[in-house]
């Protein structure tokens, strides 16, 4: 099974923002974009900004 086109975590410094999923909630900016960048090439997917607190991997 191949999985496709589905959100596979979440990234944010404001966790009040984010129910339910796969969620890592960090400190500041800097430990947001260390931890998209590694999860990025584990899970093979692409962060996406969705605002300047939230990032999510997506797997198209």
């Amino acid at each position: 099974m191949t999985v496709e086109k589905m959100i596979l975590a979440v990234i944010t410094t404001s966790p009040h923002k984010v129910a339910g999923g796969v969620t890592f909630i960090c400190e500041n900016d800097e430990e947001m974009q260390r931890v998209a960048a590694n999860l990025e090439a584990i899970l093979d997917g692409i962060a996406h900004a969705l605002s300047d607190d939230l990032l999510i991997i997506v797997k198209h």
